[in-house]
């Protein structure tokens, strides 16, 4: 771990960054799994809702999960392709305020080589570089390997790169991870 960096007088250090996908850890998909063997469950959407059903995959996102995020005391950004619908559909159906999104740049050649070379994930070298030094966790479904040892060569302040398994979406098991992260981090 790295040593912590003295905050300002005067000024809160600033919160850890959790980058949130959408579809795995919030949305599960795939086959059953032993926490859930009959298949995903499904929730009804908040009254006034902005989706009216228009994606039928929200109704797999459970509602108790905004006020668990509210609560880990990180700054939530969106880190998805659902870019600026994150806001419009997966906010208000969680409960949530409009989060930050990240916005993706465009892939360039050696990106597309490194990434076929490595396994390194697409988001990984754009989460790292809008951290800028934070420290920061990331919860997705296709974390590997590969983007932990990039971003502990790269990142030098503390990060949670935690892979969500996509059929249960984020479970007691991922907060669990989560909190023992921050708590890490507070010590």
């Amino acid at each position: 771990m790295s040593p912590r960096r003295p905050a300002l007088r005067g000024n809160p250090p600033a919160l850890p960054l959790l980058f949130l996908d959408v579809d795995g850890p919030l949305i599960p998909f795939g086959g059953p799994s032993t926490r859930c063997p009959a298949g995903c469950a499904t929730y009804l959407p908040p009254a006034g809702g902005p989706d009216d059903g228009m994606n039928p995959l929200l109704a797999r996102v459970d509602p108790g999960l905004g006020p668990r995020l509210a609560a880990t005391g990180c700054e939530l950004v969106w880190a998805t392709t659902w870019m600026d619908d994150a806001n419009a559909y997966v906010a208000p159906w969680l409960g949530l305020p409009d989060l930050p999104v990240v916005l993706w740049p465009d892939e360039t050649d050696e990106d597309v080589a490194e990434r076929e070379l490595t396994g390194l994930h697409w988001k990984t070298r754009p989460l790292v570089a809008l951290a800028a030094g934070r420290p920061f966790a990331w919860v997705d479904d296709e974390i590997t390997g590969a983007d932990r040892a990039w971003m502990a060569a790269h990142h030098p302040a503390p990060a949670l790169l935690h892979r969500v398994d996509p059929r249960d979406g984020l479970a007691d098991a991922d907060f669990a991870a989560l909190a023992e992260w921050l708590d890490c981090l507070a010590e």
